[in-house]
């Protein structure tokens, strides 16, 4: 009897990690579903999204709809002192952090693989939509899931060759629809529940609420000034504005104004016309490489500065190991900093860094 690759997936209690348990059971793996009890402010249990009473108890029906053994970890602490402080710190030093890139690199692929692989899983998969490919030499490639709408390897460019060589990533391989047509097929009460697009933590709130609650002390008011130095109005708070933001911002112009940075060591808020919005070049710090070298040449490449942002093209210019400049062809209005620059050739992701 040849023995069963077992494989760990990550579950949420939704239609993506459920199809991706069914599908590796069918294809004959060994299949665990674990889930992460994640951190929540007390008293909002009940609205963070990633691990509800009602999310756990929906990924508990799958797996015994599947037959599968099932798992909660609890990953509280380490998801606060990790993600969460991420997000306030980032938003301290006048960034607009993306947590799910702290979230998938120290809570998923470290922690969660951690576990996976204490139980003797050689694999874990979940249910991001993006694709693996082999290659000749022994690398993984990550590309595009088979549905651009949906694809997430935007998030997924923190990893590397040494957590690639456990993943699985079997929904990247199939459009939305489709999935949700094989959970209907295999019963899972998962297949008509909705996708969710906010951070798990904020429990569907605004995030500028979260802040007034757990760090009030970095909505500080200050200056608003034009590009050239002007003050023309005050903010109440730099945590409270996104780049591009051109409603809300209380001064009084004859022509709009848009956010066009932040200033964290003089609390500054600089605002400006469309004209005087965009950049043709940003750096990028932190940067990791899929195939874990960096190139040695500048190389032409699509770069998306932000998850729901189209890819531009332009030169990628490799500093160092961990830092690049990016030139753009043409000016670019939402880059901003302490979200993510990602590099693509085609379908195949290469890596990325956050944008400094």
């Amino acid at each position: 009897m040849v023995e069963r690759k077992k494989v760990v997936v990550a579950m949420s209690g939704g239609v993506d990690s459920s199809v991706a348990a069914a599908l590796l059971k069918e294809q004959g793996y060994d299949v665990t579903g674990m889930m992460m009890r994640l951190w929540s402010e007390p008293g909002k249990e009940e609205s963070n999204r990633c691990c509800t009473p009602d999310s756990m108890a929906q990924a508990r029906r799958v797996a015994g709809i599947l037959d599968i053994p099932f798992y909660v970890v609890d990953a509280k602490d380490v998801f606060r002192e990790t993600v969460v402080q991420y997000f306030l710190d980032g938003y301290a030093n006048g960034e607009t952090p993306n947590p799910c890139l702290m979230c998938n690199r120290q809570i998923r692929w470290t922690f969660l693989l951690n576990h996976a692989l204490a139980l003797g899983a050689e694999f874990m998969a979940t249910g991001h939509y993006v694709r693996i490919q082999n290659t000749e030499g022994g690398l993984r490639n990550l590309l595009r899931a088979v549905d651009h709408s949906k694809d997430q390897s935007y998030v997924l460019h923190v990893l590397g060759q040494e957590k690639l060589k456990y993943a699985l990533f079997p929904v990247g391989e199939y459009p939305k629809p489709e999935i949700r047509a094989i959970a209907e097929r295999f019963g899972l009460p998962t297949a008509s529940r909705k996708d969710s697009q906010d951070l798990c933590f904020l429990a569907g709130e605004d995030y500028r609420n979260f802040l007034q609650r757990n760090a009030p002390e970095m909505l500080k008011p200050g200056s608003i000034e034009t590009p050239e130095g002007r003050v023309i109005g005050e903010h109440n708070g730099l945590a409270n504005y996104t780049i591009g933001q051109r409603k809300g911002l209380g001064v009084a112009s004859p022509v709009p104004l848009y956010v066009i940075t932040k200033k964290a060591q003089s609390n500054t808020l600089i605002v400006g016309t469309q004209e005087q919005m965009g950049t043709t070049e940003l750096t990028a710090r932190d940067v990791n490489w899929v195939n874990g070298e960096a190139p040695a040449e500048p190389f032409r490449a699509d770069v998306k500065t932000r998850y729901t942002a189209k890819e531009v093209p332009a030169w990628v210019e490799p500093m160092d190991e961990n830092q690049v400049t990016v030139r753009f062809d043409a000016p670019v209005r939402d880059a901003t900093k302490g979200q993510a620059a990602v590099f693509y050739v085609g379908e195949k992701m290469l890596g990325g860094g956050i944008i400094q």
